[in-house]
C-alpha cells in the first residue's frame, strides 16, 4: 500500500481541521509558505478523504490581488467549476490580469479543462480568451470595469493549475502627459524610486512650427532583455521613441536595459514616448531632457550637413554590417571617416557584404565620403575601389540606388588614406543607408561619412502631419479603397507598412484620386509620395505597387479645384512619381494657398495604383503665434553650391536640388 502525505494548511486564526486535504506527490515538503501560514507533511497510511477548497466569488479590484486554482502549485482537484468576477471601483477604469509563468491545464484542445476569461461580469460577455496546456496567457486587459473568469476541470488529467494577478490598469491620464513648454524634464512614474508594474504611459512632446525638437538622456535603467537579439527585442519592460504620435508616426527605436539611448531629434513636429512594463522585474526608470529650437531657413542654404559618423553623433549601435573581419579589431564601429584604429573589414571579401546606418529618422542624402585603412597590426593597406549604394525607409525593403535605369557603381578610393566624395546625382529620401563593395585592393576596408540635411532644412517644407500623425485619419480621403474596413490612415508617408490601394483592379486614369485636408488654408511648396504593399485581393499574395506619374489639384473649400499647371504648356502638370513602392519622392513646384491637396494618378506599375504621401508647406504669413518667431521665405529660386571641409581637402556637394 503505498504512503500518503498528509497536507495540512493551519491559519493562525483557524482551527487545524478547517483546512486538510491529500496529497499524493512529494511536492508538499518543499512548497513555500507565508509567514502566517503553518504547512505540515504527515506521512501517514490513514484514508482520509480530501475537504474541498473554496473557488470563485466576487472580488474588488481597487486593491490588487491574486487568483489561484484550488491547490495550486500542487494538482487542482477534479470537477472544478470556479467563477470570479472582478470589478473595479470607477466605470472608466479597466483591469489588467498577468499570469505566473508556471502554468499547466490539461492540453487536449481546451475541451475537458480550461480557464475562460470574459469581458464583463457574465459569461455572456465578450471572450477574450480560453486556454490551456503549459503555456501561460499574455497579460489580458478588459475594456470596461469588470472580468468575469471560469475555470473547469473534468474527472481526469489534472496540471498544477494557475495562479494570476489582478489590478486596475494604469494607463492614459494615470501615467502620460503631453509637453509643449520650449525646455523640459520627462521622467518615469516614480524617479528615481523605481517605476510600477504594469504601466502603458505616453509622453508626448508637441513642437511648434518651424521648430526642431533634441531629447537627450540622462540615466537609463530598465529590466533588460536576458537574450537579446538585437535592439528592438526588448520584451518585459522597455520604453519606445516615436517620431510622431505613438503607434502612428515612424519608430525610432525601442530601448532597455542599462544602455543610455542616443540623443534623438526630430523635426515631424510631434516626438513620443511610449513606456512599458509588465508586472515582475522593476528598476530605476529614466531621466530624459528635451529642448526645442528655431530652425535658421535660408534660400541659399546647403544640403550638405555630415551626419555625424566622423563625430560620433551617430552611435555604435547605429551601424552595424553583414559581418567583422574574425580577430574583432575591424568591427562596424571602426568604419567612421578619419578613425584612427583601422576600420571595417567584412569576414570574407565578397560583393554580399554591406556596411549600414539607422539615420533613425527621414533624411536627404546628397554625398558619401570614403577612405580605406591601414592596418595597425601589419601596416598593409586596404580599399574599396567601387561600390553599390542601398537605401531603405524601414530596414526591410531595401532598393539599389539606380542612375537612369541601371544600378549605379560609385567609384570610390585609389589608395587607404585619401578621401574620396561621391555626390549623389539625384538626392534620394532613406532612413537606413548600405554600402556594398563591388571591388577592392588587396582586401575590403573601408571608413566612410554620410552627407545631406533633413527635408524641412529647405524654406517652407514643415511636414503638414500625414508621417506624424497630427492629421487625423478624418482628414485623409479617396475616390475608393480597395480594403473597405481599412483606414486611410494606411495612406501616411513611411509610417504606414501598406498603402492607399483605389478599388477598382483597373482604374482610369485621371478618375482615382488621394486627398489630405490640412484643416486650415496653408502655403504649401511640395509633396512627398512613396509607393504601397498590400494583399492582392483574397489571396494571400502581397501586392507592391507605386504611381509613375501624376496631376494634383488644390482647393480652399474642397469643391473648387484648380491643378496645379505646366508654365509652359499651360496644362496640367504631369509629375513624375516614383520608380518603386519604398523610396519616396520628393517634387516641389511653386507656392500655392490651399487648404486641402489632392492626388490623380496617371499612370503606374503593372501591380496597379498604390500609394502613401506628405505634404510640404507653412503657415501662411500673419498667422503666427506671438511666441512662435518663425521663419517664412516664399521665393522659388535655385540655391549657389555649396562646399563641405574635409580634413584631407575641400571638396564641393551638391546644393539641395531634390
Amino acid at each position: 500500500m503505498g504512503q500518503k502525505r498528509l497536507f495540512v494548511h493551519r491559519d493562525a486564526e483557524s482551527t487545524f481541521h478547517n483546512y486538510v486535504h491529500i496529497d499524493n506527490t512529494p511536492r508538499c515538503s518543499s512548497y513555500p509558505v507565508s509567514a502566517n501560514t503553518t504547512v505540515i507533511c504527515i506521512l501517514s497510511a490513514l484514508n482520509i478523504s480530501p475537504m474541498p477548497e473554496p473557488c470563485g466569488g466576487y472580488l474588488d479590484a481597487s486593491d490588487a490581488g491574486y487568483i489561484t486554482t484550488p491547490g495550486y502549485p500542487l494538482e487542482y482537484p477534479p470537477h472544478q467549476n470556479c467563477r470570479w468576477v472582478i470589478t473595479a471601483p470607477e466605470s472608466s477604469q479597466r483591469i489588467v490580469l498577468n499570469f505566473n509563468p508556471h502554468f499547466e491545464i490539461e492540453k487536449l484542445d481546451c475541451r475537458y479543462d480550461y480557464v475562460e476569461i470574459h469581458d464583463g461580469n457574465s459569461e455572456t460577455a465578450d471572450l477574450l480568451g480560453k486556454h490551456c496546456s503549459n503555456i501561460a496567457p499574455a497579460p489580458i486587459i478588459s475594456s470596461g470595469p469588470s472580468l468575469h473568469i471560469k475555470f473547469v476541470s473534468d474527472y481526469a488529467h489534472q496540471g498544477a493549475g494557475f495562479s494570476l494577478r489582478y489590478e486596475i490598469f494604469k494607463t492614459g491620464s494615470d501615467c502620460s502627459r503631453n509637453f509643449t513648454s520650449p525646455t523640459g524634464l520627462i521622467e518615469s512614474p516614480g524617479f528615481p524610486d523605481k517605476y510600477p508594474h504594469n504601466l502603458e504611459c505616453s509622453f508626448i512632446i508637441i513642437v511648434p512650427s518651424s521648430m526642431d525638437v533634441t531629447l537627450t538622456f540622462l540615466t537609463f535603467d530598465l529590466e533588460n532583455d536576458p537574450l537579446p537579439g538585437g535592439e528592438g527585442d526588448c520584451k518585459y519592460d522597455w520604453l519606445e521613441v516615436w517620431d510622431g504620435l505613438p503607434g502612428v508616426g515612424p519608430l525610432i527605436g525601442r530601448y532597455c536595459g542599462t544602455r543610455v539611448p542616443p540623443e534623438i531629434q526630430s523635426s515631424t513636429g510631434i516626438l513620443s514616448l511610449s513606456f512599458h512594463t509588465d508586472m515582475a522585474v522593476a528598476k530605476d526608470g529614466f531621466s530624459a531632457r528635451y529642448n526645442m529650437t528655431h530652425k535658421e531657413v535660408s534660400e541659399t542654404f546647403h544640403c550638405s550637413n555630415a551626419f555625424g559618423l566622423e563625430s560620433g553623433k551617430i552611435t555604435d549601435d547605429q551601424i552595424t554590417a553583414s559581418s567583422s573581419f574574425y580577430d574583432e579589431h575591424w568591427l562596424p564601429r571602426q568604419a567612421r571617416l578619419n578613425y584612427h584604429d583601422n576600420g571595417w573589414t567584412p569576414n570574407e571579401d565578397s560583393n554580399r557584404e554591406y556596411i549600414q546606418v539607422d539615420l533613425h529618422t527621414l533624411k536627404v542624402l546628397t554625398g558619401i565620403a570614403t577612405q580605406g585603412a591601414i592596418s595597425k597590426e601589419t601596416q598593409k593597406a586596404y580599399h574599396v575601389t567601387t561600390f553599390k549604394l542601398e537605401v531603405s525607409t524601414n530596414g526591410e525593403d531595401w532598393m539599389v540606388y539606380r542612375h537612369g535605369k541601371n544600378h549605379k557603381v560609385f567609384h570610390a578610393n585609389v589608395d587607404a588614406t585619401e578621401v574620396v566624395l561621391n555626390r549623389i546625382p539625384q538626392p534620394v529620401l532613406a532612413r537606413f543607408v548600405r554600402i556594398r563593395p563591388q571591388m577592392w585592393k588587396n582586401g575590403i576596408a573601408l571608413r566612410f561619412e554620410l552627407y545631406g540635411c533633413q527635408i524641412t532644412d529647405a524654406p517652407c517644407s514643415e511636414l503638414q502631419g500625414m508621417l506624424s500623425g497630427l492629421l487625423p485619419d478624418s482628414q485623409i480621403s479617396a475616390s475608393s479603397m480597395r480594403d473597405i474596413h481599412g483606414s486611410m490612415g494606411a495612406a501616411r508617408l513611411v509610417a504606414s507598412r501598406s498603402g492607399w490601394f483605389p478599388n477598382p483592379t483597373q482604374p482610369i486614369a485621371g478618375e482615382e484620386w488621394m486627398q489630405t485636408d490640412l484643416g486650415v488654408p496653408k502655403t504649401i511648396r511640395g509633396i512627398i509620395t512613396q509607393g504601397a504593399r498590400g494583399l492582392e485581393g483574397s489571396t494571400s499574395a502581397e501586392s507592391r505597387a507605386f504611381v509613375r506619374k501624376y496631376k494634383l489639384a488644390h482647393s480652399l473649400t474642397g469643391k473648387d479645384w484648380t491643378y496645379i499647371t505646366d508654365s509652359k504648356t499651360g496644362f496640367a502638370k504631369v509629375f513624375e512619381g516614383n520608380g518603386n513602392y519604398d523610396t519616396p519622392e520628393v517634387r516641389r513646384f511653386d507656392e500655392i494657398v490651399a487648404q486641402y491637396i489632392r492626388v490623380f494618378p496617371e499612370r503606374w506599375s503593372p501591380a496597379g495604383i498604390g500609394m502613401r504621401m506628405e505634404v510640404l508647406g507653412c503657415d501662411l504669413p500673419g498667422k503666427n503665434t506671438p511666441d512662435d518667431r518663425r521663419l517664412h521665405t516664399h521665393t522659388s529660386r535655385e540655391c549657389t553650391v555649396g562646399c563641405v571641409r574635409l580634413r584631407i581637402k575641400n571638396v564641393c556637394l551638391l546644393p539641395f536640388l531634390f
